[in-house]
């Protein structure tokens, strides 16, 4: 979906910048957000020139993720718990934190967008450590909406379930073992049954949030900006 979103923003006339481990575009820039500390110095060395310029408005999206390792979490090893965490939660903080350093101070429309998903509501069986991460960065989206409200030149601060979706994360969970993930079978027929949204219809739909000028705070569920 990351792809799809930076597809759709070039479409309108945006300059784009995406950071990624695999950094596969001209836009691209290389960021393993399994290593907080090397992603930090990377998000700060790109934003810091781009903070030069003049902007008419300012989108950040927050869509980190990763559901590996999926299964019990006593299984797991020290070394994929703590990836796990720094992707999901760590790097993604301080990706947007530097966001909102570098950016605070331009007076014009900004917003400040975290891809959440349902998996931040409830738990389940071998997916502790995603559940954790979306559920925590949920949580500092929304105080960092009350802090952003003492600003002069606030971001909007958003959370956005995008639904289930046609993505190669998709295709990882149907893959997995059902004593990894009790519910797979489930996930399967989703697939099966032409459920899951194409990436590009969702990216479409959090443009549409974005323009529509959500409230700062809120949690808005994609389905609801689907064409």
């Amino acid at each position: 979906m990351g792809q799809a979103l930076c597809v759709s923003y070039i479409a309108l006339g945006y300059k784009v910048v995406e950071f990624s481990r695999t950094a596969p575009e001209s836009y691209s820039v290389e960021a393993d957000f399994s290593d907080p500390e090397y992603a930090a110095r990377v998000f700060e060395d790109t934003m810091r020139p781009l903070a030069a310029g003049v902007w008419d408005e300012i989108v950040v999206v927050q869509n980190a993720g990763s559901l590996s390792p999926i299964g019990a979490v006593a299984d797991k090893l020290t070394a994929n718990v703590l990836a796990n965490i720094n992707t999901n939660i760590t790097s993604a903080m301080l990706f947007l934190r530097e966001a909102m350093r570098q950016f605070q101070s331009h007076a014009c429309r900004k917003t400040l967008l975290n891809v959440s998903s349902g998996a931040a509501l409830k738990g389940y069986a071998g997916w502790s450590l995603y559940c954790a991460g979306k559920a925590a960065l949920e949580n500092f989206v929304r105080a960092v909406a009350l802090e952003q409200a003492h600003e002069a030149w606030p971001f909007v601060v958003v959370n956005v379930d995008p639904g289930v979706m046609d993505t190669a994360m998709q295709a990882t969970i149907r893959q997995s073992s059902q004593a990894d993930f009790p519910e797979v079978e489930r996930f399967i027929q989703r697939k099966l049954l032409g459920n899951l949204r194409p990436a590009k219809d969702v990216a479409a739909a959090i443009v549409r949030i974005v323009a529509s000028q959500p409230g700062s705070g809120s949690r808005v569920d994609a389905a609801e900006f689907l064409a």
